[in-house]
């Protein structure tokens, strides 16, 4: 009997579940999106997809959760599945895995970039690379790493929105909009950062707007950060705010600025055009690396669990 998956990107605007036999293989039916808003009200309308899921395709091999930050994925912690302090009303300390242990199968708990970045490795931009970067840039800004087909964890999970960055003279008095750090890299290039100071979305500034070089020049000193500490082969930008691609140029540029030509991103990466490029798959990569979490988790579990 082919194994039935269970996928859920947890976002700060959205919950997307999927139930499949693989990131490609979703029947038509088997796809929702639940906004998220209080905790009960979302993780119940999760619990209810998949309660109707089981009961039309049968039992769940595994399920896997690609979710918004900061969030414990250390499996020996006693808060392991939790998402941690954040900036989301109501959703400090809120356990994303403990309601689905009803469906008694394994669960599978990475953050959303992380999964992203899996998911790019396997099946989009970053086929053939042996380390990726996936950096999302909408309500806040992450950033997952790949090496050696495993996602990167340690203390916690990456955390680039969070880095410092210097200031664009032109940008020397909006003071961020992080509640942690005010003027960290999500303070000032993130989409609501963008509302805060052109009243516009990111993606609707004008192609001569100044914010569009602002905000590339910004993730352009990320790109140029993640190249020269863990010398990713690929960094892949998507989200909202660079959706489309117009801001890539600028944060290619930027990049190439910030490195000073130190590091041989055109005799062995192929250029910047080539190194700093799009997602492969889209808005999809997010649901993909959830599959691929659930996938995992099923093969570690050896195949014995069934819920």
């Amino acid at each position: 009997m082919q194994p039935l998956y269970g996928a859920i990107e947890a976002g700060g605007t959205k919950f997307v579940c999927a139930a499949g036999y693989g990131p490609v293989e979703v029947p038509g039916d088997a796809r929702a999106v639940i906004p998220t808003e209080a905790p009960g009200a979302t993780l119940g309308a999760v619990v209810e997809f998949f309660e109707g899921i089981t009961r039309r395709y049968g039992a769940l091999s595994a399920i896997g959760i690609a979710a918004f930050g900061p969030v414990d994925i250390d499996t020996r912690s006693p808060t392991w599945g939790r998402i941690l302090a954040t900036p989301k009303p109501g959703w400090s300390d809120i356990s994303l895995a403990a309601p689905l242990a009803r469906f008694g199968c394994p669960v599978a708990v990475d953050t959303d970039v992380n999964a992203a970045a899996l998911a790019e490795v396997r099946l989009g931009a970053g086929v053939g690379v042996g380390s990726l970067a996936y950096v999302t840039v909408g309500t806040g800004i992450g950033g997952g790493v790949i090496v050696a087909d495993s996602t990167l964890k340690g203390l916690l999970h990456p955390e680039m929105g969070h880095i410092r960055v210097q200031r664009d003279r032109r940008d020397a008095d909006f003071t961020g909009v992080c509640p942690f750090h005010g003027d960290c890299l999500e303070g000032l290039a993130s989409g609501p950062a963008v509302q805060a100071r052109w009243h516009v979305r990111a993606e609707d500034l004008p192609d001569l707007h100044p914010g569009r070089e602002i905000i590339g020049g910004y993730l352009g000193q990320l790109a140029a950060t993640i190249a020269l500490m863990l010398s990713c082969e690929r960094v892949v930008f998507g989200g909202g705010v660079v959706s489309g691609g117009r801001l890539l140029p600028h944060i290619r540029r930027s990049a190439s600025h910030w490195l000073g030509g130190y590091l041989p991103i055109e005799a062995r990466a192929g250029g910047f055009d080539r190194y700093i490029t799009a997602p492969g798959l889209g808005d999809l990569a997010g649901t993909a690396g959830a599959f691929l979490l659930a996938m995992q988790a099923h093969v570690r579990a050896g195949d014995r669990i069934q819920c």
